[in-house]
């Protein structure tokens, strides 16, 4: 003989309760006291009673599914995802499973409508972007997806004037850090590679660290060149930097890809790292480390970001209190600096 499946009712009952005083407890309503919440929970407990999510989800008209969007990036391999981004995934999803969530992970493409194809079609509860390629072109959809309340939360400049709750390192601070380290070994002629305009918040940001952090001394970077994350843009850049005959003897890249591409250049041209040119990196991807020489990066912790997107978007659908967040960074000295 099969044994009943325990009910709300049947914990009610023992409890001592009523079955809206249960389901309120279980759901974790703030109304209900510690104390009737423990008897609720205790009951449930002995009766090996345990909560069907997704029942509980149609009820509140949730999916209890959260979908992690990708912005598709150039790569030397088929993932077309940064690798910055990538190593932020495994954290995330457990975080999503602690939360009762599962996770759904596509691309988002800007020629489509992704901004409306996931929470008004029930898909999702809610968004986490991941990178959006030039800022410029997605701030409209970014704004419609304020407009028609969607929750979201987006990796990115955590500060004032951008668009919805954004989660995002220090990147002025990471900046800075890069400066103050190459002129404490004694570089004076710093250049700066990497796109540092309206169109990427974050390394416009790194570029303003860099620069606060040389004027301390009376210094300037002596050349800036646009490049995008890539290992193929930061070979290109010191390529211009080297035939521009611009004195210099050290380079900060926006991101560690780019370092790594300008430091293969600058090699195959006669440069020797660092003794030459010193060089840092940002992000602290796992390139870093097994870069020839070793590359000196300003580290994110990708762990505690992963865990800061979702437990900000799951306070925006929660209606609890909630807000951007910026998260301190670390440089990582290497044999490169």
């Amino acid at each position: 003989m099969t044994q009943r499946r325990p009910t709300s009712f049947d914990i009610a009952a023992l409890a001592g309760v009523s079955q809206p005083t249960v389901s309120r407890a279980l759901s974790g309503n703030a109304a209900v006291s510690e104390e009737t919440r423990a008897k609720v929970l205790a009951a449930a407990k002995e009766l090996n009673y345990t909560v069907d999510r997704n029942a509980s989800g149609l009820r509140k008209g949730q999916s209890r599914t959260i979908a992690l969007l990708f912005f598709e990036d150039p790569t030397p391999d088929d993932t077309l995802i940064n690798p910055f981004y990538l190593s932020m995934v495994g954290a995330i999803t457990r975080a999503c499973a602690t939360a009762g969530y599962d996770l759904l992970i596509s691309f988002q493409q800007l020629s489509a409508d992704w901004h409306v194809d996931y929470e008004d079609s029930r898909k999702a509860d809610g968004i986490i972007l991941l990178g959006y390629g030039n800022y410029l072109k997605a701030k409209p959809r970014l704004e419609q997806l304020v407009s028609q309340g969607t929750h979201f939360v987006r990796w990115g400049a955590a500060r004032k004037g951008q668009i919805g709750t954004t989660v995002g390192s220090d990147n002025v601070e990471g900046g800075y850090l890069a400066g103050r380290h190459l002129v404490e070994r004694g570089r004076r002629k710093i250049a700066f590679i990497g796109t540092a305009d309206a169109t990427s918040p974050e390394m416009l940001e790194r570029f303003q660290g860099l620069t606060r952090a040389l004027e301390e001394d009376g210094l300037r970077p002596v050349m800036r060149i646009d490049a995008s994350p890539t290992e193929e843009a930061g070979d290109a850049a010191a390529r211009t930097l080297l035939e521009s005959g611009t004195d210099f003897d050290a380079i900060f890249a926006s991101s560690d890809l780019a370092a790594i591409g300008a430091m293969r250049r600058l090699k195959k041209e006669g440069r020797t790292i660092p003794d030459d040119v010193a060089i840092v990196g940002f992000d602290d991807i796992a390139a870093a480390r097994f870069a020839d020489p070793s590359l000196t990066s300003i580290s994110q912790d990708t762990r505690r970001a992963a865990e800061t997107l979702v437990d900000t978007l799951l306070a925006t659908i929660e209606d609890r209190p909630s807000g951007s967040v910026l998260l301190p960074v670390e440089l990582i000295a290497r044999r490169s600096s």
